[in-house]
């Protein structure tokens, strides 16, 4: 049996894969520790095989914030991380699951230009959230020996049933509006379903490296909304013919880009040895909406 300890109480990853565990009670004993006094530091990591963090400052709206949330960002997504990593590798456990972010590549490319994340890609973050995972992984990496397993990955945009992020004020539209303006684009996803089952994955490989977990399909944003009406037994119209209003808007208006701009790995970067993919992405999006 594998024990696994997540560091990072009530986080909505954390507790998913807690969760999705349950399903192998014969296989996992899982256990969390909450990070945000430092009564941790006095608890011995000893005797597990796993720590999983999960803790750290989501992002958000960063676009007004001034030294001291930066210094927070740093604090939590950086420090912590790395201490958390080093005290494991101290106290014994032989692998070490770090949750960084596809944010370290940067901002989505506007509307009608390509951004595709190839192994070939620097990470080259836009802004001090980006900065703060990148780091945690620097700081992390050299601790990785033969002993002592790194993992770290770099989801796209996470989704599933009470996420938080872009996907649920989408679903709340797909819900209520009549239409939608359809504009093309490419997003790589990441269902938490299947998340947690490639989680699972590294933990019985014992894998190390780097890792670029995503749905087997990549998401365009206006046939997402639709999907999720559909599944609610709505209709709703997508409307073409907003792409050239939406270039226009996009430097006013950040949140266009997040939502219609194109941020994508190459299908390759996302392959593994054994398939994690264990939903599709409609059927993702039926288990999300399920009431």
């Amino acid at each position: 049996m594998k024990k696994i300890l997540i560091t990072g109480a009530d986080s909505y990853i954390g507790t998913a894969f807690e969760k999705y565990l349950s399903a192998f009670p014969s296989d996992y004993s899982v256990d969390t520790v909450d990070m945000i006094d430092g009564s941790w530091r006095e608890r011995s990591f000893s005797g597990y095989d796993v720590v999983f963090h999960v803790a750290g400052i989501a992002h958000s709206d960063i676009s007004k914030v001034g030294d001291e949330v930066k210094e927070l960002y740093k604090k939590v997504n950086t420090e912590l991380a790395i201490e958390t990593a080093e005290k494991a590798k101290a106290d014994g456990v032989s692998q070490f699951i770090f949750m960084s972010s596809m944010i370290v590549y940067g901002d989505s490319a506007p509307i009608g230009k390509e951004k595709v994340i190839t192994k070939d890609t620097v990470p080259t973050p836009a802004n001090f959230y980006g900065n703060s995972k990148l780091n945690a992984e620097n700081g992390i990496e050299p601790l990785r020996d033969e002993s002592f397993k790194v993992v770290i990955l770099r989801p796209p945009m996470i989704y599933g049933k009470d996420s938080k992020g872009n996907y649920p004020v989408l679903a709340k539209y797909a819900q209520k509006l009549p239409f939608f303006p359809y504009v093309k684009n490419k997003r790589s996803m990441l269902y938490v379903g299947n998340l947690c089952e490639f989680i699972r994955l590294m933990i019985d490989n014992a894998e190390s490296g780097i890792f670029f977990p995503a749905n087997k399909e990549d998401s365009v944003t206006s046939l997402l909304v639709k999907t999720v009406s559909e599944a609610h037994n709505k209709k709703l119209l997508l409307v073409k013919g907003f792409g050239w209003l939406f270039r226009l808007a996009a430097p006013l208006v950040p949140k266009i880009n997040k939502i219609f701009g194109n941020l994508s790995y190459d299908e390759k970067l996302t392959e593994y040895s054994t398939e994690y993919r264990l939903f599709s992405l409609e059927e993702s999006i039926k288990e999300t909406e399920k009431q």
